[in-house]
């Protein structure tokens, strides 16, 4: 990397200047490297969906398509799925928080920030931690 000369500026500090620089450096690459996630992830989520779908079918008349035998099942895979949902949630937040925290730089306003996307990580997994303790009482609302 080339280096480039920086013209004083009363009242800057020089290694200021030069932080700030590459701070905005990382910030747009990790912007870039975001970017690209996110579209390879929707093109993976797409290809799922497609691939999905293809493998459907339809309900002769007089057949019933049931995967759940009991309500039990259908408790338990709702609570699967508010668990799995919690967590993933959660564990974007955590991420997100801990970018926010190496990137802050020392700013209090940007490390405040990431404080609250780490509690915001710990809400989300206790939730997620709770949603048995949550089916439990449908279960016994059911009856089931």
């Amino acid at each position: 990397m080339r280096r480039m000369s920086l013209p004083h500026l009363p009242g800057r500090s020089t290694a200021r200047i030069r932080a700030r620089l590459h701070r905005a450096l990382v910030e747009r690459r990790l912007g870039r490297l975001l970017g690209w996630w996110l579209l390879l992830t929707g093109v993976a989520l797409l290809v799922v969906c497609l691939l999905g779908a293809s493998a459907a079918q339809a309900a002769e008349p007089g057949q019933v398509l049931a995967l759940a035998k009991s309500v039990n099942a259908v408790l338990d895979n709702i609570r699967n799925w508010i668990m799995g949902i919690l967590a993933g949630l959660a564990t974007v937040f955590l991420s997100l928080g801990g970018v926010r925290y190496v990137m802050a730089g020392g700013d209090p306003g940007e490390v405040e920030k990431a404080k609250t996307a780490f509690k915001s990580a710990g809400w989300g997994y206790g939730l997620a931690a709770l949603a048995p303790m949550v089916v439990e009482i449908l279960k016994g609302i059911v009856g089931a």
